[in-house]
């Protein structure tokens, strides 16, 4: 097996976990608040990753530590949209709709970029748009109060999710900058304020049911904790497209886990707006310039 093929695995492993991220969320909301379980999630993580790159942690510059800051709290939006996504609106329906960073990321990258969308994007936008009407909305096409909150909760995660990697890509691009110290520092600082938020909002408590302190370990060490470091190595061995269809796998994997475990069942309508918005995410990271087709043996012409 190649490095690449390797790599390419693990990363279908993560992209599996977090699919399964958000029922072990619902399961973990039971028993206690978005902002406590985020502080959990995401101070295990540190830890976690602190022990295991520990040597790599080393001489940290201020523009890391900067950057850190700014990503860790940009990511306490991003928890919040899709923790709070998941109490209010449907396993599928979270996981489909934060799935959409993909498509935001090339959009809200034409606007602070001041380029204008090429075709594949005008696309792609235009089926996101089909498929979120037709996975939100009820089946006459109006609008779903039920689930509405956490819909807009998702979808605004996705679009910060997508503001997040636009800074991240302008943060490694300095010299004094380490991506790698920045991807777990973020991890500190994002469990710090939401433990802030916890004590505003919440009164957080130790979880002591054997289901409850599975599920945040799970989400902690193996969605988070264990996600970065192996995002982290195995991007050395496998290409950025591949990783971008990787992590578009996230979205079958949410709505498999949500039919399996939390027994949801999609209306008709709904199937198809999932099916197109899963779709146009492949569109977009597919890039179809760099597919060469041949042609069958019967149709050359012989010389």
């Amino acid at each position: 097996m190649t490095k690449q093929l390797k790599a390419d695995f693990m990363l279908i492993l993560v992209t599996l976990g977090w699919g399964g991220s958000y029922y072990m969320i619902a399961i973990s909301l039971e028993s206690m608040g978005p902002f406590t379980l985020n502080t959990y999630r995401f101070l295990i993580a540190f830890v976690v990753a602190v022990i295991l790159a520990y040597p790599k942690l080393k001489n940290v510059s201020k523009m890391t530590l900067k950057y850190s800051a700014l990503l860790g709290t940009l990511l306490v939006f991003v928890f919040v949209g899709a923790t709070f996504g998941v109490k209010y609106t449907t396993l599928s329906n979270a996981g489909f709709l934060c799935g959409l960073t993909v498509v935001f990321t090339p959009i809200i990258s034409c606007i602070v970029y001041k380029k204008a969308p090429n075709k594949k994007l005008i696309l792609v936008i235009t089926m996101s748009f089909i498929g979120i009407s037709l996975l939100t909305l009820k089946d006459n096409f109006s609008i779903n109060y039920k689930n509405l909150k956490g819909d807009i909760l998702s979808i605004m995660g996705a679009i910060a999710y997508a503001v997040d990697l636009l800074l991240t890509e302008k943060a490694v691009s300095h010299e004094e900058v380490n991506p790698f110290q920045v991807g777990v520092f973020q991890l500190g600082v994002t469990g710090i304020l939401n433990l802030i938020l916890s004590f505003i909002f919440e009164a957080p408590r130790v979880p002591t049911e054997p289901k409850i302190v599975g599920s945040v370990l799970f989400l902690a060490v193996f969605c988070t904790g264990m996600a970065f470091i192996v995002q982290a190595v195995a991007q050395q061995y496998t290409t950025a497209s591949h990783v971008g269809v990787i992590f578009s796998l996230e979205t079958v994997f949410a709505g498999v886990v949500a039919f399996v475990f939390a027994h949801e069942i999609l209306t008709a309508q709904s199937y198809v707006g999932a099916i197109i918005m899963i779709t146009s995410i492949f569109i977009m990271e597919i890039d179809f310039n760099k597919i060469k087709f041949k042609k069958p043996k019967y149709l050359v012409r012989k010389m």
